[in-house]
């Protein structure tokens, strides 16, 4: 095998990816999705998102509608004791967004009472009115029983718990929800990496196969020379493109915080009433729980880097065996239910990075590269786990490349048939 002749392939098929307009929009435009994305959860932060309803309460307790003004005047109002099918006929024109009818039950026996409204407002909506009769009730139940002020202070007594993370260095803030957040991220960019640029490898193959370049590219290389240079080439593309990403996020992640207070600052005087407190009681500084630390880069491009090399073997093996996209539909869940399992075990690892579910999934090879990540990054990974995943991944990675080589050595050239399992068989003995 001639490293010359690898390095001419990787050099021809990473130099026609990286200077295609596809590489180059997308490159630009992932980053600018991101602080749009970025842009629209802060201001969603610090806006005031629900529409008030106005919702009428026909009160037979003569004591709850009262308690309902005081949570929420702006929502609530006595609608007197009119006929319930006079309040109906006000939702039904649009005069009223809805209206409760409150008996004594609802207090003495806790007996539910009925919202009809409109069928606008959402699950916010609802819920609020759920959370404001309850209060309401609960404190109707306490004055009735003459609970003294002391047990009601104890009542609504809520203890919290603040958490700090203890490491050799002393003791820092603990952001576990964000550090799983960015586990959950990282392990989905390597999903998305892994198929996406393996599936562009297996098209490149397709390809070339159809157009008959590769009959003339193997007169002079080998195809194992051929299928490790593109292998390598769409890798180096792919490490560019996460390289370039992985940049203007360290960027951003250090000016967040610092941007962030200067807008909102220099906003606030523009703000509309309804959102100036809001937006001042936003915490720029909670942006600094963006940036991360280098070593969990580094551990992602690592991870990247060994799922890739797994997967995009079969991938690259399964665009030589067959002569169009539509053929190899039936390949693809060999390299898809992996990718897939593991994707969606990622959420049980950020519920729970410790538990033996994700400990085994971070280890197997063919979920290892994105579990693993999503461990990392979101608690303290022992060192001999990193290890061992990372020793399977290697050798998983020759025995899929062994297998891989075989049928791509002569699915490359092999025309006129539509391959099956049997085939790939038959070649594997063949070579």
């Amino acid at each position: 095998m001639s490293l010359h002749k690898i390095w001419l392939v990787l050099k021809r098929e990473y130099l026609t990816r990286v200077k295609s307009k596809s590489f180059i929009i997308i490159t630009a435009l992932t980053p600018l999705a991101f602080v749009t994305f970025m842009g629209i959860v802060v201001y969603i932060s610090i806006s005031e998102s629900e529409v008030e309803k106005q919702i009428g309460i026909l009160d037979e307790t003569n004591v709850l509608v009262e308690r309902l003004v005081e949570l929420n005047e702006a929502r609530y109002f006595d609608v007197g004791n009119g006929p319930v099918d006079t309040l109906r006929a006000r939702v039904l024109d649009g005069g009223l967004d809805g209206f409760i009818v409150l008996t004594d039950s609802v207090i003495t026996h806790a007996k539910s009472p009925t919202l009809v409204h409109d069928g606008s407002g959402g699950l916010s909506f609802l819920s609020a009115v759920r959370s404001d009769l309850r209060d309401a009730v609960r404190e109707e139940r306490l004055s009735r029983e003459n609970v003294s002020a002391e047990i009601r202070d104890i009542f609504e007594t809520r203890t919290g718990l603040e958490a700090v993370k203890l490491t050799e260095e002393g003791e820092s803030e603990d952001n576990t929800v964000f550090a799983s957040a960015i586990g959950f991220i990282l392990g989905l960019l390597v999903f998305f990496g892994i198929f996406f640029y393996g599936a562009l490898l297996m098209r490149s193959v397709i390809e070339e196969k159809t157009n008959r370049v590769l009959e003339v590219i193997a007169s002079s290389v080998k195809p194992l020379e051929l299928m490790y240079g593109k292998l390598l080439g769409v890798l180096s593309m792919a490490l560019t493109q996460f390289g370039i990403w992985i940049l203007f996020y360290v960027g951003l992640s250090i000016a967040a915080a610092p941007v962030a207070g200067m807008i909102i600052e220099a906003q606030m005087s523009n703000l509309p009433e309804s959102t100036t407190e809001a937006a001042a009681s936003f915490d720029a500084s909670i942006l600094e729980n963006m940036i991360i630390e280098p070593s969990i880069f580094i551990y992602f491009i690592l991870f990247f880097f060994l799922g890739f090399m797994i997967y995009s073997a079969l991938f690259a093996a399964i665009g030589a065996a067959v002569e169009n996209e539509q053929d190899s539909q039936q390949f693809m869940p060999i390299v898809g239910l992996p990718i897939f399992v593991a994707y969606f075990l990622n959420t049980k690892v950020m519920q729970s990075p410790d538990s033996s579910l994700s400990t085994f999934i971070s280890i197997f090879p063919l979920t290892s590269p994105i579990n693993m990540i999503s461990r990392i990054a979101s608690t303290s990974v022992p060192g001999w786990q990193i290890f061992l995943s990372i020793l399977l991944m290697v050798a998983t990675f020759f025995g899929i490349m062994w297998l891989a080589a075989k049928i791509y050595r002569v699915g490359i050239l092999m025309y006129g048939k539509k391959a099956t399992f049997k085939d790939l068989a038959k070649w594997i003995k063949q070579s």
